[in-house]
């Protein structure tokens, strides 16, 4: 029987922090969660009062995310797992989204993950172990029309997160990419959208807002498979760099994976010419 693990989990009020906060703790792990609101908190808490910890975290508020790391770092012996779960959808063309609002959208996608992440490294640096969950979206690694700037968040966390996924092998800490697609979530009904629709985009922000939201509860993710597939991979000796879930994630990142390759065939006598005569 593995050992019992500690998680520290963000964003545990819904979505896979919320599934994977169960399941951690019904496998008998101790799990560490932070929640934006304090009657998500206290429900948790009561829920599972033996192994269940939290604290009220803003992930975009650094001096929050200091002061809860330090307090969970100076608690905890050791921490196995943590989950950078906290974040949010959005919708939008570019030409309607304003620069506020894209730095909103990246200020807890991007840079409270990257606080997070940052916040934790020297601890696991030191203990030699660990494993780095980044939740991020089928729409980090292929970007769609309407969610450019949620895209840019997630393409963004994906590219930090390769770097650190080679820094930190040589103190054996394991880092993942998660891909999902549609998961049966609250996510699309909590989706946010540009204040002021450009009209002339046949996709308006509008009918994308309408679009998502309809689908809520439609979607074909199971989200207590996909947590469990995460869990399968942070038991593994051998974790993949990204995983991929659902089938809409799988066919979309085929799908630009061959387009990719197709281009770079397409103009190789432009790619390969430039070199120094």
């Amino acid at each position: 029987m593995n050992k019992q693990k500690t998680w520290f989990i963000t964003g545990a009020s819904s979505g896979f922090g919320k599934e994977l906060a169960q399941l951690a703790l019904e496998n008998g792990d101790r799990v560490i969660a932070t929640f934006r609101k304090e009657d998500q908190l206290q429900s948790f808490l009561s829920k599972y009062p033996e192994n269940a910890y939290g604290h009220l975290l803003d992930v975009s508020d650094f001096r929050q995310v200091t002061a809860v790391t330090d307090k969970v770092t100076s608690e905890f012996e050791r921490i196995d797992v943590v989950v950078n779960s906290a974040g949010y959808g959005f919708v939008g063309v570019i030409e309607e989204t304003s620069l506020e609002e894209a730095q909103e959208v990246m200020n807890t996608n991007f840079y409270g993950t990257l606080a997070i992440t940052k916040a934790f490294l020297p601890f696991l640096r030191k203990q030699k172990s660990g494993h780095i969950i980044q939740i991020s979206s089928s729409a980090g690694f292929a970007a769609v029309p309407s969610v450019g700037i949620y895209a840019a968040s997630k393409f963004a966390v994906e590219g930090f997160t390769e770097a650190l996924a080679a820094e930190m092998k040589q103190f054996g800490v394991k880092v993942t990419i998660v891909e999902p697609g549609a998961f049966r979530t609250e996510f699309m009904k909590g989706i946010g959208a540009a204040a002021s629709p450009a009209q002339e985009y046949e996709a308006s922000v509008v009918t994308m807002k309408s679009s998502f939201e309809s689908f809520h509860g439609q979607q074909d993710g199971d989200p207590m498979k996909g947590a469990a597939a995460i869990i399968e991979i942070v038991e593994s000796n051998n974790p993949p760099l990204r995983l991929v879930l659902g089938k809409d994630s799988f066919d979309l990142i085929h799908q630009k994976l061959a387009q990719v390759k197709e281009e770079l065939k397409l103009w190789t006598h432009l790619s390969l010419g430039t070199k120094v005569d």
